[in-house]
């Protein structure tokens, strides 16, 4: 086991048991909250762009009035049930770790996905090496950053959580893939587009962020897988997110081929190259996590059992009532002495005497 864990750490709070019904209502409430939450965050960015003319930094605005908001609603949730626990991200000692590893399989995930589309050339790169291009890489960092802790807020968080405690481990994990792969089908339906791989790639990315919460119980991990996925295509290699290309600041890239090993401009997020490499990650993932899926999600082991009193045989039991009656019976009964076997007057003086050897010999 790893010399990083801590295995004296005390296991977090319990909460107050609830019913499943009400950890369903909780979950529903919860998931309701995050959709109002990415309506209301960029109505306000807008309004605070035209106020104050954001330009550049209203991503950014944007992602942390979301992300302050799931925080107060989930926290206000979390309250009203008695929860004392942290919302996802605990503090441990092997914190940093995990955010690392997580951003390793992002980042290496996006490396596999890239490199057979150069072999085959089918990018076409260009670069802008601009001053302002490095303000923009670091303020689109920034933007990703905060925008991938709230989706995995969100996925893997506080209303998976309650789903969990109303379903189960697997079922929660199917429904909320699900969901998230109906959410996925509708936004490309509503935008025309002809990308069947988009829908695969969305669910196994939803399982990969959720089982980095089952091995940990915490979201450092999938944070960082996220994290390092999406700034690695489109910072390093320029490719578009979803669709989404603003955040290619120094490198553009355009994928040219079948948008089945491409993505198309909708990127790598709809390719079947990346549904098979997300296949691929999961067995990785749970190699990684041994430790921590030791540590943090194993109940601690107490020891337990009932008390057992062996009672003495009957002919012991009776010997001893024999003797201690006697002792009663005769308080002045004669104690038994030994003596030594030796005589306490001088010995016979053996050859061997300081002396030397007798005469006689």
């Amino acid at each position: 086991m790893s010399n990083q864990l801590n295995p004296s750490a005390p296991p977090p709070p319990a909460a107050r048991p609830r019913s499943r019904w009400v950890q369903l209502v909780l979950f529903v409430v919860a998931m309701l909250w995050a959709f109002c939450v990415r309506v209301l965050s960029t109505g306000a960015a807008e309004v605070f762009d035209f106020r104050f003319s954001l330009g550049d930094t209203m991503p950014l605005v944007s992602a942390l009035l979301e992300l302050l908001l799931l925080l107060f609603g989930f926290g206000l949730l979390r309250e009203m049930e008695g929860r004392q626990s942290p919302l996802g991200l605990p503090r441990r000692v092997t914190s940093r770790a995990e955010w690392t590893k997580g951003a390793a399989i992002g980042w290496a995930l996006a490396v596999a996905t890239v490199l057979p589309l150069a072999l085959a050339r089918a990018l076409d790169m260009r670069l802008w090496l601009a001053p302002r291009a490095y303000e923009l890489v670091v303020l689109n960092l920034a933007t990703l950053a905060v925008e991938t802790l709230a989706a995995v807020l969100v996925f893997a968080g506080y209303p998976y959580h309650r789903l969990i405690d109303a379903v189960g481990r697997a079922r929660a994990t199917l429904l909320m893939v699900l969901l998230l792969g109906l959410g996925k089908s509708v936004e490309v339906h509503t935008a025309g587009l002809a990308l069947p791989a988009a829908v695969p790639v969305a669910i196994l990315g939803g399982l990969l962020i959720e089982l980095a919460w089952l091995r940990t119980h915490g979201l450092w991990l999938g944070w960082g897988i996220a994290f390092a996925w999406n700034a690695s295509l489109a910072l390093l290699f320029g490719l578009p997110i979803q669709g989404f290309s603003a955040f290619s600041s120094m490198v553009e890239t355009r994928a040219v081929g079948s948008a089945w090993f491409t993505g198309g401009d909708y990127g790598p997020n709809a390719a079947w190259l990346t549904a098979l490499l997300l296949i691929v990650a999961i067995p990785i993932l749970m190699r990684v996590t041994d430790d921590y899926a030791w540590q943090y999600t194993h109940p601690p082991l107490t020891p337990a059992g009932i008390e057992v009193a062996i009672a003495p045989p009957a002919a012991h039991g009776s010997s001893d009532a024999n003797a201690q009656s006697q002792v009663a019976t005769s308080p002045t009964a004669p104690l038994v002495q030994i003596l030594a076997t030796t005589p306490r007057g001088a010995s016979v003086r053996s050859s061997f005497d300081v002396g030397g050897p007798s005469e006689s010999a």
